[in-house]
């Protein structure tokens, strides 16, 4: 018994022996394999800062050259890899690498000399060259565009440290091209901090001074008349719904607002409830909304008289719903649950209702599209702030429309969020009644036109 143990003690310690000296062997070989990567990396790294450095350089040089989403990505690039640099350099224990060449100081509002390359900040600079065709480009309007609405913000930007005409250029290149804080502050010369107020009190200055762009108490008549195209008698806006998403963990499972809008036949907003909580469901947004009250209690909007068919029948200035709205007198949705398709009159009614929904849709794609920022989840903390945001983008598409530029539909794609359910609940009888009317004045229409 003592034999049979001891030998296998030394058996044991036979594999023990083995085992250690192949652990041993393999931690060498592991070394030296480090040790030449180690080398290798220390030979590549100086190549990468120098590239890095010269793509710095580039950029300093030639920003005014490029095009605002080109020097964008490039100066994201430059950072991204600066700093991947860095921690390779740590983990390899080496020293620091040298920091890169600062560029030269850009105060707010300097005098350019003629041995400065570089003379003041870059919107000082994009202002002293020739840069009339870039104003579109770089700000989303023309510059004849930019001085009118310069003109209208200015007395209420009084109170910022920079200029009126950097606080609104600043505005709208972040709104622009989704450009951070960090980014914006480089370009006007001022630091982060600075920049984030700026941006918030131009929005602030915008929704306050351009609110009577939302036209439809205003200019009802012109919304009227742009629905005819459609045959749509009194038809005072189309009503949706819209999803903005927000990143991090701001509201969980749910991060994404709620936006209501009413546009009219040209796309232009005619009212925007915006900053709803994705638990909300729709027709509680409505009853809610300014839109409402204006209707159901002080009774300021859709007030006018009513359209005479030629079947004796009087339609009421109403607006077209969105399936998830309920079926009020003033907010007709389509036929849905209850619809017959065999029934030509609600046939025709939904075809025209659907054409009319399209313009929420196409509307909200434009906005996205115009202004980069709302394309992105909204990852800042002042949550508070991005339905000021929204309804600041929102403005200045109409205020565009206002001023005859230029408005193309974005061949770019953003997801669509999910449709809100259809609702449930009960039928308005009025409602129902005044869009039986209509459907039939729309298939009435529709056979006189294949006669």
């Amino acid at each position: 018994m003592a034999t049979a143990g001891r030998k296998r003690g030394r058996k044991k310690k036979k594999k023990v022996k083995t085992m250690t000296k192949k652990i041993t062997k393999l931690t060498k070989k592991f070394k030296a394999t480090l040790q030449l990567r180690h080398q290798h990396c220390t030979k590549l790294i100086p190549h990468l800062i120098a590239a890095i450095s010269s793509a710095h350089s580039f950029l300093l040089r030639h920003d005014l050259h490029l095009l605002p989403h080109q020097s964008l990505s490039l100066e994201s690039l430059i950072s991204s890899s600066s700093s991947s640099i860095s921690n390779i350099v740590s983990l390899l224990s080496l020293p620091p690498p040298p920091p890169r060449a600062a560029p030269p100081p850009r105060a707010a509002v300097t005098s350019p000399s003629d041995d400065d390359p570089l003379p003041g900040c870059w919107f000082q600079r994009f202002l002293i060259a020739d840069s009339g065709t870039l104003w579109a480009e770089t700000f989303n309007l023309t510059e004849p565009s930019f001085t009118l609405l310069l003109r209208l913000l200015t007395p209420s930007l009084s109170s910022l440290s920079v200029p009126p005409n950097y606080a609104l250029a600043l505005t709208l290149y972040r709104l622009a091209h989704g450009a951070s804080f960090s980014a914006v502050s480089r370009r006007f010369g001022i630091d982060s901090p600075t920049a984030c107020r700026v941006f918030y009190t131009v929005c602030k200055a915008i929704t306050e001074n351009l609110g009577h762009l939302f036209e439809l108490k205003s200019d009802i008549n012109r919304v009227i008349v742009g629905f005819g195209w459609i045959s749509l008698p009194n038809c005072c806006g189309v009503l949706g719904i819209e999803k903005f998403e927000l990143g991090g963990d701001l509201l969980g499972e749910n991060g994404f607002l709620i936006v209501q809008a009413l546009v009219d036949s040209e796309g232009r907003f005619l009212d925007v409830s915006a900053g709803w909580p994705a638990t909300m469901k729709p027709e509680t947004v409505l009853r809610k909304s300014k839109l409402y009250l204006g209707v159901e209690e002080s009774k300021e909007y859709l007030n006018g008289s009513s359209f005479e068919l030629n079947d004796g029948n009087s339609i009421p200035q109403y607006i077209l719903g969105d399936s998830c709205f309920p079926l009020l007198p003033w907010v007709l949705t389509p036929y849905r649950g209850e619809s017959n398709e065999e029934d030509g009159a609600e046939m025709a009614f939904n075809s025209v209702h659907k054409r009319g929904m399209q313009l929420v849709g196409t509307a909200f794609g434009r906005v996205r599209g115009k202004w980069k920022l709302l394309a992105r989840k909204w990852n800042e903390q002042c949550i508070e702030a991005f339905p000021f945001v929204i309804v600041t983008c929102c403005l200045l598409h109409n205020f565009l429309i206002k001023c005859s530029e230029a408005v193309t539909d974005e061949t770019e794609e953003y997801p669509r969020f999910e449709e809100f359910p259809v609702f449930d609940g009960e039928v308005d009888e009025s409602g129902k009644k005044i869009r039986d009317a209509l459907a039939s004045h729309l298939f009435r229409n529709h056979l006189e036109f294949r006669k």
